[in-house]
């Protein structure tokens, strides 16, 4: 029973932690950080062509995607090479700025 409630507790520091790393994203650094980005998606995050939209793209959801490109598990030669020069506080930062702008 001690063991169970301990993995919860355990379990919900993990999520809160990263709900805490989403949060930590500087939007205006983030915007400073996208002007590479709005070569593809444009200024306002809104993309087009073969090119997604990220604007209003929650951040859990963003840095999801950054973090398979970084891996591997997505593919895409161009978001792959971006994405793993990328640091964990450079895609907080974007995530925090694509998710506040709004279409």
């Amino acid at each position: 029973m001690k063991l169970k409630m301990a993995v919860t507790a355990v379990a919900g520091l993990l999520i809160a932690f990263s709900m805490t790393t989403y949060a930590s994203g500087n939007a205006a650094e983030g915007k400073t950080k996208a002007a590479q980005c709005a070569t593809c998606h444009g200024a306002e995050g809104n993309g087009g062509g073969p090119n997604p939209p990220v604007v209003n793209l929650d951040a859990a959801r963003f840095t999801a995607a950054m973090n398979d490109y970084k891996s591997g598990k997505r593919n895409h030669p161009i978001m792959t090479m971006l994405a793993k020069k990328l640091s964990d506080q450079d895609v907080a930062d974007l995530a925090a700025y694509y998710a506040g702008l709004k279409k």
